[in-house]
């Protein structure tokens, strides 16, 4: 199967997905595939690949290519920080079941691959879907290639309309770290959907100082602050409630 992610660049779907677990940096809203551990190792990997990558003010989400074999070796995106209408959120078509694949890039030349702008949630957010608009859920999808452990593209008449994220909650971790590989705790998923909620849906009413909207942000700090289990994850959540607490919460 051969995909369009940028005008006439294009990549073959074939061989084994990558095997790196993704890691879901809720302070940043990215979703990081790679190896690298660091800012000054992911520096060196784009400069040893090719593909869609970040330059100057530019972010656009990204796909890196081996230069020799010209396969997928890494990725990043950006998770749209507006959250789509529950009533579209339920018309993300279930079909077809993700098919695992690697992609190989059809020349070896950079490219630029947009973010998306609409996340849709799934009921407990079992599954992030995030598009390019909400135009794509108007019409089929043609395939749901799976390019990482639960990291899927999303294609529709042969290009690249999105990408989804199915269980995010397992793969929340600060930074580049490694995400914690026991399962989490039930409580850690109740706060993930409370801090999804507060930085989609109600962020507009934290700028604006709203009593209840603030109730709710410290209410939500303090429950990532005494959680005894998972703590890991519960970091990586309060790495931006921290943030939206010292910025909003205590004027």
């Amino acid at each position: 199967m051969k995909i369009t992610i940028d005008g006439d660049w294009t990549a073959t779907v074939v061989g084994e997905p990558l095997a790196i677990a993704p890691r879901f940096s809720f302070r940043d809203f990215r979703v990081y595939i790679g190896t690298y551990a660091d800012v000054e190792e992911r520096s060196q990997f784009q400069l040893d690949t090719f593909g869609s990558t970040e330059w100057l003010w530019d972010a656009p989400d990204e796909l890196r290519f081996d230069p020799v074999s010209r396969e997928l070796v890494g990725a990043e995106f950006h998770v749209p920080g507006d959250a789509a209408d529950d009533e579209d959120g339920v018309r993300v078509p279930i079909t077809p079941a993700v098919r695992p694949g690697g992609l190989r890039a059809d020349e070896a030349r950079d490219f630029r691959m947009e973010t998306t702008t609409e996340l849709c949630r799934a009921p407990g957010d079992t599954v992030l879907t995030c598009l390019r608009d909400l135009d794509v859920l108007d019409e089929p999808l043609e395939a749901r290639v799976g390019i990482a452990p639960d990291v899927a593209l999303l294609v529709q008449h042969g290009t690249v309309v999105g990408w989804s994220l199915t269980d995010p909650v397992c793969y929340l971790t600060s930074g580049f770290a490694a995400p914690d590989p026991s399962p989490p705790a039930l409580a850690t998923r109740s706060l993930f959907t409370q801090c999804l909620d507060l930085v989609t849906a109600s962020f507009d009413e934290l700028r604006d100082r709203n009593p209840a909207a603030l109730s709710k942000l410290r209410a939500l700090d303090g429950a990532l602050r005494v959680q005894r289990e998972d703590r890991h994850r519960a970091d990586a959540l309060r790495a931006l409630v921290a943030e939206l607490v010292e910025d909003y919460g205590n004027r």
